[in-house]
């Protein structure tokens, strides 16, 4: 299962979870950009290296990384943290008599999540089936919304049915490599393909 990092999805346990890195790219682009912390930069050219390395390793035919590849861009990434961390302002002092937790920066909110969930952010350098992020779902969930929100939401019971089986089908058509026109074209032709079912 993969998701972002609201903390009502560990409560799931009976499934894995990863952890998509398209949020902590945007906000270590912001980091970087525009409070000019030069680790963020650093820290978000490390996760778009690892994501290509495991693209170029699927490109080869490989199914899995080598141990020491593994290790190494890990290494890299937990040492990117540190200095995050070491790079962040020491916390203001309480006000007197006031309870609870010191506030903490935005950049070490994300330090100490990168830091804490660190396996289940780096788990597609494990295992290939785990993306690099989510935005697939996500795509295919926006057109639902859109559906709603634009033409007019739907009318009865059966067409949100109708309506996610055709997306579902057509996605999983373009995510196998087809063209979506000859994909129709067979549709309207009588003789649909079907997708290939992963083992």
């Amino acid at each position: 299962m993969e998701h972002d990092s609201l903390s009502l999805y560990p409560q799931y346990t009976q499934c894995l979870h990863a952890l998509c890195n398209a949020h902590p790219l945007r906000e270590l682009r912001f980091f970087y950009e525009h409070e000019k912390q030069v680790w963020a930069g650093k820290l978000k050219e490390h996760l778009l290296a690892c994501h290509k390395t495991v693209e170029e390793a699927q490109a080869r035919g490989e199914t899995a990384l080598e141990e020491e590849v593994i290790k190494n861009l890990t290494a890299t990434y937990y040492q990117l943290i540190e200095a995050g961390l070491a790079a962040q302002p020491p916390p203001a002092n309480p006000l007197p008599k006031k309870k609870g937790r010191v506030k903490q920066t935005k950049a070490k909110n994300l330090l100490d999540r990168l830091q804490r969930d660190a396996a289940s952010f780096l788990l597609f350098l494990h295992d290939f089936r785990v993306p690099f992020t989510n935005n697939g779902s996500e795509q295919d969930l926006r057109m639902v919304k859109v559906q709603q929100k634009i033409s007019g939401t739907f009318r009865s019971e059966t067409g949100p049915f109708a309506f996610c089986r055709i997306r579902s089908y057509f996605s999983t058509m373009a995510k196998q490599g087809h063209r979506l026109c000859l994909i129709a074209r067979q549709i309207f032709a009588g003789i649909p393909l079907s997708p290939v079912v992963a083992l």
